[in-house]
């Protein structure tokens, strides 16, 4: 089996895509598997420096096959840049494993991936292989089919990435035209179609939802694990979209998937438990509300102990220079 190649995204977050690299190479396919790493351009002055950082560190890249590292002039933005760079490797290699900077991968995830793209190959009705699971209570089968590709550590094949929309307007009328907006919304337990209807407006910059809407509406299934492959560490508020929260927390599998041919069709049960999940993280008001103040509190105290450090570091840097001086 031809290892996939593996593409990951990165911006500004130096520490983050440590995290991601150090636990990719914990994976016995790293050695053999090519990398390639896409880093966006900074928006701006404040951004080049953490840029700068993260490229100097890319740079130094190692424990697999080969490493690539493609350096954008200019800011792309996280849908262009991910739109444009797997379209690139995807093309070259007709398949390809996907991660941004703010995700831990499990040991077992690059075999989790690889297994289930050389499986199900043949299977067009299979769209995407798929790595992250949410913190949920009950219990799943060891692997599962649903419509909803996701996004946090994935893979899929170019025969099939071709059915990708850019046009979010296009895939909103569709949706709207043949009633599937209730569906699209995991009946309706999760706004989907207003993520889809921002995207289209230009409020939302979301390759994701889009993604989602093309194989929804072409059918199209995705391969998941009963346990979670991936953690998704950037919602500490380093993040452009995810900013403070903490309850897409997952604990990582400690041990592998086990991985064959089943069914393809949307499983009942696992539809019915993630959109019980959904209805859970999206309470009606006044819970939302609640929550979402929650949230704001937590953003103080963070950007309050960011600045106690900051101050600190920087008094600190006076003094030494003074004692310097003297």
């Amino acid at each position: 089996m031809k290892l996939a190649p593996i593409t990951v995204f990165v911006y500004n977050r130096p520490w983050h895509i440590k995290q991601t690299i150090e636990s990719l190479k914990k994976n016995k396919e790293a050695k053999k598997s090519d990398l390639f790493i896409f880093s966006d351009g900074p928006k701006n002055e404040d951004d080049q420096k953490k840029v700068d950082e993260v490229r100097k560190y890319i740079k130094k890249v190692n424990g697999f096959k080969m490493v690539t590292i493609i350096e954008r002039q200019k800011n792309l933005r996280l849908a262009n840049s991910i739109i444009a760079g797997v379209t690139e490797i995807i093309n070259k290699y007709g398949k390809i494993i996907v991660l941004e900077d703010d995700l831990i991968a499990s040991p077992y995830f690059l075999k989790f991936m690889n297994k289930g793209l050389d499986l199900y190959k043949k299977e067009e009705r299979v769209a995407s292989i798929h790595g992250y699971i949410y913190p949920l209570k009950e219990k799943l089968p060891e692997t599962f089919f649903l419509k909803h590709p996701g996004c946090w550590g994935w893979a899929t094949w170019k025969n099939r990435w071709k059915f990708f929309e850019k046009d979010g307007k296009i895939l909103l009328k569709e949706l709207k035209d043949k009633g599937l907006t209730k569906a699209f919304d995991y009946n309706n337990t999760y706004f989907f179609t207003k993520l889809l209807r921002n995207q289209a407006e230009g409020k939302l910059d979301s390759w994701a939802v889009r993604w989602w809407a093309s194989l929804f509406l072409r059918n199209k299934l995705t391969l998941y694990p009963g346990r979670s492959l991936i953690f998704h560490n950037g919602s500490d508020g380093s993040g452009t979209h995810t900013g403070f929260s903490h309850y897409l927390d997952t604990e990582l599998t400690s041990k592998p998937i086990l991985i064959k041919k089943i069914n393809i069709k949307k499983n009942v049960t696992a539809f019915r438990i993630f959109s019980k999940y959904y209805k859970s993280i999206n309470p009606p008001f006044p819970f939302g509300l609640i929550r979402s103040l929650k949230r704001k509190i937590l953003a103080v105290l963070y950007i309050t102990k960011i600045l106690k450090f900051s101050i600190y570091d920087n008094k600190n840097d006076n003094k030494n220079s003074i004692e310097r001086n003297a």
